[in-house]
């Protein structure tokens, strides 16, 4: 499996792109763009095995280690800032191993990135229920 943009986004620039986004709708209209460059899951992914609950809007999710590893990360959702805060995780917990993927501390990366702030509960309820099945996934 390849990385989920193609090429490797870091956590690294995102949260230079973030710093560099002036106000909420910066940030927003960074999500939009994060959300364009993330491809589509094919439809035989879309499937219930592969989604994410506790997302109010559908999402899906799917994982792979490599033999180096290291997981890589795909997800989907029908709604674009849902997929925007996920391209956001993706970069942070891509092409990292199960360690490494329990070690990052997510919330500090959000609060850098000031995005909880802006966004409903619910959004926020399903941003953390995507690590939290990024993280399920890398411990099996």
């Amino acid at each position: 499996m390849t990385h989920p943009f193609g090429t490797e986004i870091t956590d690294t620039e995102i949260r230079d792109q973030f710093a560099a986004a002036q106000g909420w709708e910066a940030r927003y209209k960074q999500l939009i763009l994060l959300a364009k460059q993330l491809p589509p899951l094919a439809d035989e992914h879309r499937v219930d095995a592969n989604a994410i609950h506790g997302c109010e809007s559908q999402a899906w999710l799917i994982g792979e280690c490599g033999q180096d590893g290291r997981w890589q990360f795909h997800c989907d959702s029908d709604a674009r800032i849902v997929k925007g805060l996920m391209a956001v995780v993706l970069a942070a917990l891509s092409n990292k191993t199960a360690a490494d993927i329990t070690a990052f501390n997510i919330d500090a990366y959000f609060e850098e990135l000031q995005l909880l702030n802006h966004l409903s509960p619910s959004r926020g309820n399903g941003l953390r229920a995507v690590v939290s099945a990024i993280k399920a996934n890398a411990k099996t």
